[in-house]
């Protein structure tokens, strides 16, 4: 594992027992937004998501009414646990909703994730994890390379911001926003430029109550989408 993914694992694995209580204000305005927003992203009913670093399961949530399977990756062990376990709670079959530990941005990425349960998704994507990937254009070509032809590859995450240096994360943080120009060439890169859109959301997020953090983090967000064609 790289020095940055170990950053970011360590991190989340420290505060993932009560990251939807601590973000609760960050991800409850964004989960209306995120379903009125399954169209847009290219989620097919009743079709198969992968969702990569998932963490706690929020975009797998989000998306339950509409996919008939989602398949969660993440880095963090203890993510993994509380993702799987909220699944659990719910009632909602493994065969449905589960998350794995594994790494795609590793070279080679982890062996575990090799067998055919990962490959030709409908839908893939990450929600508010491209910033802490130190290759964008890697991340968004593994994850193609696991779609379906004519599958969609879709990121949640900032528009263009000041870098927060105060932030205990930063240290994981490699991309401060993305502009639009930015993400269409890292789509074409990837091989999932067909159809290419991108779309300024309604909602701004506010961190706040950070540990060593000032003042509140004020973000906006982006949803962009594109089709793997071959």
């Amino acid at each position: 594992m790289s020095s940055s993914a170990e950053v970011n694992s360590q991190y989340f694995n420290n505060i993932a027992a009560d990251y939807d209580k601590r973000f609760a204000n960050v991800l409850e305005p964004l989960k209306t937004e995120l379903r009125e927003n399954a169209g847009f992203i290219g989620i097919k009913s009743g079709g198969r998501l992968l969702d990569y670093a998932c963490g706690t399961g929020f975009v797998s949530i989000c998306l339950s009414d509409v996919i008939g399977q989602a398949v969660g990756i993440d880095i963090t062990e203890n993510m993994i646990g509380a993702y799987n376990a909220k699944a659990k709670s719910a009632n909602v079959p493994e065969y449905q909703r589960k998350a794995y530990l594994g790494n795609l941005l590793s070279n080679p990425p982890s062996p575990s994730l090799d067998d055919k349960l990962f490959f030709g998704f409908d839908v893939a994507g990450v929600g508010m994890g491209f910033h802490h990937f130190e290759d964008v254009t890697l991340a968004a070509t593994r994850l193609t390379e696991r779609l379906a032809t004519g599958g969609s590859l879709f990121i949640l995450d900032f528009l263009p911001h000041d870098p927060d240096l105060n932030h205990n994360a930063a240290r994981g943080v490699h991309h401060h926003g993305f502009t639009e120009d930015n993400i269409r060439t890292m789509f074409e890169t990837a091989g999932a430029g067909s159809g290419f859109e991108y779309k300024e959301l309604s909602t701004e997020v506010v961190f706040e109550n950070l540990p060593g953090q000032g003042q509140p983090m004020h973000r906006r967000l982006f949803l962009a989408r594109g089709t793997k064609t071959a």
